[in-house]
Formats: structure tokens, sequence, C-alpha cells
């Protein structure tokens, strides 16, 4: 079962409109299926929107925010629940604590960080649920193209493939997490070789 996932997106308000209407897809989605969201908790960009769609649809989700955003009023005014931390390490710490999964949408450099930092803890075995990266329109191909020549190239082994799923289309992203390899014990022990 999905209670709880995370999501890695964008607080830009000058993207394409597909962005939007693909993460109001995805809110609405996890909100019919049940699922909380826990994400940033911006009130802009893909954040914004995201929230905004899962509240429509009688989603819950929690935000988590540093107070130097908060007192800037980036935090979004509508989430059932707002968990407010020191700085922005304390927020990705929360973000993935008790959470089913993370899903990384479309985003900058604060995204590619959760995104890089996870997948860094999930190969130590710190962290071992899915980790989805939702590739829409081809936006993570360069990303996923380096993880596949650090891997070629001996940086990472053949079995770091299952630490990430990619996914091109909304609708696949709960059965992705469903059906994410697992990453056990052994798999971690075989990581070190």
């Amino acid at each position: 079962m999905i209670d709880k996932v995370t999501i890695y997106c964008s607080s830009s308000n000058s993207l394409p409109s597909k962005y939007y209407e693909e993460t109001n897809k995805i809110g609405q989605l996890l909100a019919k299926e049940n699922i909380t969201i826990i994400y940033g908790g911006g009130g802009a960009g893909l954040m914004g929107t995201l929230a905004d769609s899962a509240l429509k649809n009688d989603g819950k989700v929690i935000g988590v925010i540093p107070r130097f955003m908060k007192a800037v009023e980036w935090d979004h005014k509508g989430v059932n629940l707002m968990i407010e931390t020191e700085d922005m390490a304390e927020r990705k710490k929360i973000l993935i604590e008790g959470t089913d999964a993370v899903i990384a949408l479309p985003g900058g450099v604060g995204t590619f960080e959760e995104l890089f930092e996870v997948l860094s803890a999930k190969r130590l075995g710190l962290f071992t649920k899915p980790i989805i990266i939702y590739n829409f329109e081809g936006f993570y191909n360069p990303i996923i193209e380096m993880l596949e020549t650090c891997i070629e190239e001996n940086f990472m082994g053949k079995q770091h493939r299952v630490i990430w799923t990619e996914v091109t289309r909304s609708e696949d992203l709960v059965g992705a997490i469903k059906n994410a390899p697992t990453w056990t014990e052994s798999a971690i022990d075989n990581a070190k070789t």
C-alpha cells in the first residue's frame, strides 16, 4: 500500500504551460489514489500547482519549508500541514522521513540536488524506497544518460540501475512505485563491490 509520496519539483512561475498541466494531472492522480503528497511547501510554480491540484481533489498535502522561505511568504497557505525547518538540510531530511517513495518531476538545481542526494542515500542503504524519475518529454534524458555513463565507465556498478525507475507517462507513476525493484541488504552489499 502506498500512503505517502515525496515529490521534488520546481517553484518557477516562468515555465512552459505543459509542465503546469502535467503537474496538475499528477496532483489529481495522487489525490484520487488517496496518496498523501509530501513536498517542499511552496505556493508557486509546479509546487503550487501540485498542492492546488491535490487539494481541489480532496487530497492530503504536507509541506516542508525552511523558516527563511516562510518569512518571505513562499509557503502555500492552504496545505493540510506545513512543517517549518531551520534550514535546507533539515528540510531534505524531513521530506524523505516516513515516505513510501520519491518522485522527481522536472525542476532546476534544487530539484537536482534533492534527487542526487536521495540517489546517493539509496546507494548507501540509508534510504531504500522507490525513486521515480519522471522523464516527461525527455526532460531528464541528459541526467539518465550521465548515470548510464557512470555505470559504463565503472563509477557505479550495473546493479545500481535498480536504484531509480524512469517513467515517461504520469498514469504509470503509481504502478512504477508498486513494481519498483526492492533495494535490499544483499543489493547494498553487492553494490559495495
